[in-house]
């Protein structure tokens, strides 16, 4: 057995006794996808020794290069949009904007999709390819039509799964619309996070057919729903749990803040929660349904820490801190933030602090809802 096939072995073994990869069909679909052909173009790890987040590259050849593409980690692929490995000698300091996704979450949520033999499954997210060679091989390239935002990625995916000899449908768009061309899909698989799901997705799936996908927010918490299509034009479904994260998709993306209100003005109270709400996963998530279109950012004023969520909708803002043991809220702006997370988050504690597993997703024409 060559070092490439160890590799590619260990790593199937791992995803099974993890149990991410359950079922005989996924397994043999792994096995016949060597991730590091999806990767010859190298990856970003990040960089040690940096006060900073800091990426430097790995490309093929490199030590360790081959090993990584084996480990179950999300490999960054591209930064700053156009920048890939090759651009780089040395480090950047930029935000990732593609990524090889672990396997392990890959499997998991191909296994979550729920597929069946000569069901047409529609894949949100291209990337490097690699997951979508995996639905071909598990279901057939004629029933694989994949979706890739960016024109460099899309062309790239396109090359490699040419050469693995894989020819699905592959668009190169706005995922968020879907491809009404290729309509009705029995699943939808989404591998980039969404704050909404999209109604085109809905419009798309025959009724009874399920759209996996990953619901952000833009304070960074987001969980998996599991949504099943219904003959009324409406979806509803768990949110399934695992503290899954994804890029968003880039329409998703939260706008830059631009200039601050001024912090100082602002009507100030005491609070009966601090910013502990916003580090705690679970928590973070339920905040986020109260004041889904606020940013956060932490600031040294005064000699202090402050939080300050902005909302760019509304320009609201609210500063949170601590001051002599007691606990502080100053807000200013058209709608009192904290007020609506102390609320929200008062809810959730009364009604037992529901897991996010029994959190459950409804999407109407009118809009989306998640409640527990």
């Amino acid at each position: 057995m060559t070092d490439q096939a160890q590799l590619h072995q260990q790593l199937i073994d791992r995803m099974t006794i993890g149990g991410s990869l359950r079922t005989e069909p996924w397994r043999r679909a792994a096995a016949a996808v060597p991730r590091h052909e999806f990767l010859r173009g190298g990856y970003f790890r990040r960089a040690l020794g940096s006060d900073f987040t800091a990426w430097q590259p790995i490309r093929e050849g490199d030590p360790g290069w081959l090993e990584g593409c084996y480990t179950d980690e999300s490999l960054v692929t591209q930064i700053a949009g156009t920048i890939v490995p090759e651009d780089i000698r040395g480090r950047i300091m930029r935000e990732p904007t593609s990524s090889s996704t672990l396997p392990s979450l890959v499997l998991r949520m191909l296994e979550d999709l729920q597929v069946e033999d000569g069901h047409k499954v529609l894949e949100i997210g291209t990337g490097t390819g690699y997951s979508t060679a995996v639905l071909c091989a598990r279901l057939g390239a004629r029933n694989v039509t994949s979706i890739e935002y960016d024109p460099w990625v899309a062309s790239r995916a396109r090359t490699v799964l040419g050469h693995f000899g894989t020819y699905p449908t592959l668009v190169t768009g706005d995922g968020l619309h879907g491809h009404g061309a290729g309509a009705p899909y029995d699943r939808v698989i989404a591998t980039c996070g969404v704050r909404t799901m999209p109604q085109a997705w809905i419009e798309q799936t025959r009724p009874g057919g399920l759209i996996l996908a990953t619901l952000c927010g833009w304070l960074g918490s987001s969980e998996l729903a599991r949504l099943t299509v219904h003959e009324d034009g409406t979806a509803s479904g768990p949110v399934l749990g695992g503290a899954v994260s994804f890029m968003l998709a880039r329409p998703h993306i939260p706008p830059p803040l631009g200039l601050l209100p001024d912090l100082d003005d602002g009507k100030e109270r005491e609070t009966t929660i601090g910013t502990e709400v916003l580090e705690d996963w679970s928590s973070r998530f339920v905040v986020q349904l109260a004041v889904p279109d606020a940013q956060r950012l932490t600031m040294q004023r005064d000699r202090r820490t402050e939080d300050v969520l902005v909302d760019v909708a509304t320009g609201s803002w609210a500063a949170v801190y601590s001051e002599g043991g007691r606990r502080l809220v100053r807000q200013g702006g058209p709608e009192p933030l904290w007020d609506a997370v102390e609320e929200q988050f008062g809810s959730w504690c009364a009604a037992g602090a529901p897991t996010l597993e029994e959190f459950t997703v409804t999407v109407t024409p009118l809009g989306q809802t998640i409640r527990w």
